[in-house]
């Protein structure tokens, strides 16, 4: 469910959103490394410093007279932000310098040696403090008479305004971060909708197109590379419109044509015969006329009806594999009798499997043989071969007619199409096109070849079988 949401969501407001999820992100990682570098520089200063006071503190202790050395006279109220107790060796309080009070003794680190102990942290009444100690030599004392009985350092350094500074400095970043968010969102929206602009366009010329523009083309050149595939799908596809729109049309015409032809013998037949009594001889070959006109129409609807089932996504075949052979000697002699009345000899020849509907395959090779009897003279012949290769199996139908000019070969597989009226006759045009649909649902081919005068030959090649 959340993927089908995800889907129909905009590309605009997918590309503003990732956009600015990145820019934040970026923001995020260098504000946050920048906030980093500079708190912890500021603070390292402090702690140098810091350690610097240590270091003076305790060498003016040792070489000024001790707990009375100028260094001492360190004034918190004066804006210092350094406080000094001293400690004599038994831990009693020597002398403090004002604010130290608020720091006791406790709250520090133990002094190990004369060296600096390690700074600890301490907040106390909304202050935060940095806290050492050190051990140092009192007035009259030395490292080889001294022992244990050192006097102690205990120093505070105030870094409140360390803190400030970091909590200032966070709010500011923050700020900035939140400004960059929303600047980067409004420039993510102006790159994309004029990034998008293209397809706005695209789209109005999409919807220009109806029945009378298919002819029109959107150019693949004029658009930007991305959008090139696109359009140049879209102009194949308008080209295979504008062809099956032509097609229709034409195909409803030749239609209508074909049928208004028998209805209109049948209508002009019974309106002739009802202008006065007839005899029964008379009415007799009127029915019967008119039946053959029906007999034809019901084959043009067969046909028809086959043509859209094949050309149905849906249509099923039923393969099985054969002798191609047997099955062209059975079909021919079918017509056999038909081609002894006009002399026409039907001869077979070859070997191969056949991979095919038997059905659909009988019906092709039969309509390739009734449309050759029709347009071979009497006395001609007609030959059907079966040749077998590694990929297909060719079926090939040559007769001795009149043949076919090259200008109407590459329409001869189209419904109701006939090259010129000496090919036309008896036939309704959808022998071959029927051919070609029975040959392509098998994803077979279909060729023809032909010389005026001289015969033509028209090759199925069907698929062999996988197994």
């Amino acid at each position: 469910m959340s993927s089908n949401r995800t889907e129909g969501r905009s590309i605009a407001t997918q590309l503003v959103l990732l956009f600015t999820l990145c820019a934040a992100l970026l923001l995020c990682c260098g504000f946050g490394i920048f906030y980093w570098i500079v708190v912890r520089h500021a603070f390292e200063e402090d702690s140098v410093v810091f350690a610097d006071k240590v270091d003076t503190l305790q060498g003016d202790f040792e070489k000024r007279g001790g707990a009375t050395a100028p260094a001492f006279e360190i004034d918190a109220s004066r804006g210092s932000p350094f406080y000094v107790r001293v400690l004599d060796p038994s831990g009693a309080t020597v002398r403090a310098t004002p604010g130290m009070e608020n720091l006791p003794p406790s709250v520090f680190p133990l002094a190990a040696s004369r060296e600096i102990a390690e700074p600890v942290e301490h907040r106390i009444g909304g202050h935060l403090y940095s806290l050492t100690s050190r051990h140092a030599l009192g007035p009259d004392q030395n490292l080889a008479t001294v022992g244990n009985h050192f006097f102690t350092l205990q120093i505070a350094q105030d870094r409140s305004a360390d803190e400030e500074f970091r909590k200032q400095f966070g709010a500011l970043l923050i700020l900035v971060l939140g400004a960059g968010v929303i600047a980067s969102a409004l420039i993510a929206i102006t790159v994309t909708r004029r990034g998008l602009r293209p397809l706005a366009k695209m789209r109005r010329m999409f919807e220009r197109v109806q029945p009378a523009h298919l002819n029109e083309r959107i150019e693949p050149e004029r658009w930007p590379t991305e959008l090139r595939p696109l359009a140049a799908s879209f102009d194949d596809m308008l080209g295979r419109l504008e062809d099956s729109f032509t097609r229709l049309s034409q195909f409803s015409a030749d239609l209508a044509h074909e049928l208004r032809t028998p209805i209109g013998n049948m209508l002009g037949e019974a309106q002739v015969a009802l202008t006065r009594e007839r005899s029964s001889e008379e009415y007799r070959s009127i029915i019967e006329s008119t039946a053959a006109e029906c007999e034809r129409l019901s084959g043009i609807i067969d046909n028809l009806l086959f043509l859209a089932r094949a050309e149905s996504a849906e249509q099923q075949i039923d393969r099985s594999l054969f002798n191609g052979r047997n099955a062209l000697d059975k079909i021919a002699s079918f017509y056999q009798t038909a081609a002894e009345d006009r002399h026409v000899n039907i001869a077979c020849s070859g070997e191969g499997q056949i991979f095919a509907d038997p059905a659909l395959f009988n019906r092709a090779v039969g309509n390739l043989i009734d449309n050759a009897l029709r347009f071979t003279t009497d006395g001609g012949s007609i030959g059907i071969s079966v040749r077998g290769t590694p990929e297909t199996t060719e079926i090939s139908v040559t007769d001795t007619g009149f043949g076919i000019g090259p200008e109407h070969l590459p329409h001869v597989f189209e419904r109701f199409y006939r090259a010129d009226p000496s090919r036309s006759s008896g036939g309704t045009g959808l022998g071959l096109a029927l051919v070609k649909s029975i040959v392509d649902l098998h994803g077979g081919s279909t060729t023809i070849r032909s010389n005026v005068p001289g015969g033509t030959t028209v090759t199925l090649a069907f698929p062999t079988s996988s197994i």
